[in-house]
């Protein structure tokens, strides 16, 4: 299937939710209480903080991307992204995402490394966050000035700050992480 047939298709009636990776269809895992919760928490802090910025970006959910590579083939679906471009009609791809955020569930580690991998070949994404739904963890890639990517992420723990220098962004990881059961643990 190509990028145009999967983003005309109309779904296969179930309701779930697919991303086309190398022309293939795949659903996107079921998450459970505690990934929707983290996921809207990053939504909210992320469009509280570029709303009072006065920031031209805004915060997405479950945007679709193309990766630089074999975009004709490929339509990822992060849990969350940022871009600066113009909501404009019929749009379905994001333009220039700066960043795109993936939470990492058990079921799910394949899908998001190869997701996260994807997404280092787009030339304007600057951050890509992997957030944990089962402990209170992140991993932060983050391009260098010369536009290349460390060679492992740098890992936040449950007394680190978030910090996305793409969006001048900071919090405490636990704020994420506030209306989960990990939060009271």
């Amino acid at each position: 299937m190509t990028a145009a047939d999967f983003l005309a298709w109309s779904g296969d009636g179930s309701g779930r939710r697919y991303q086309l990776v190398d022309g293939e269809m795949r659903a996107i895992s079921i998450g459970t209480m505690t990934r929707g919760s983290v996921q809207a928490t990053l939504a909210y802090l992320l469009a509280n903080h570029l709303d009072a910025k006065d920031s031209p970006c805004h915060a997405l959910i479950r945007p679709c991307i193309a990766p630089r590579i074999r975009a004709s083939q490929n339509v990822r679906c992060p849990a969350l992204g940022v871009t600066a471009a113009r909501d404009e009609p019929g749009q379905y791809i994001v333009p220039d995402p700066i960043l795109l955020i993936e939470i990492l569930s058990p079921g799910n580690a394949s899908d998001t490394w190869g997701n996260v991998w994807s997404y280092t070949t787009i030339p304007s994404v600057r951050e890509i966050v992997v957030v944990y739904s089962t402990r209170v963890m992140a991993e932060v890639l983050r391009r260098d000035p010369d536009g290349n990517w460390p060679a492992e992420p740098e890992e936040i723990g449950p007394d680190g700050t978030v910090r996305l220098e793409s969006i001048a962004f900071a919090c405490p990881l636990p704020d994420v992480y506030a209306q989960t059961h990990l939060a009271r643990a």
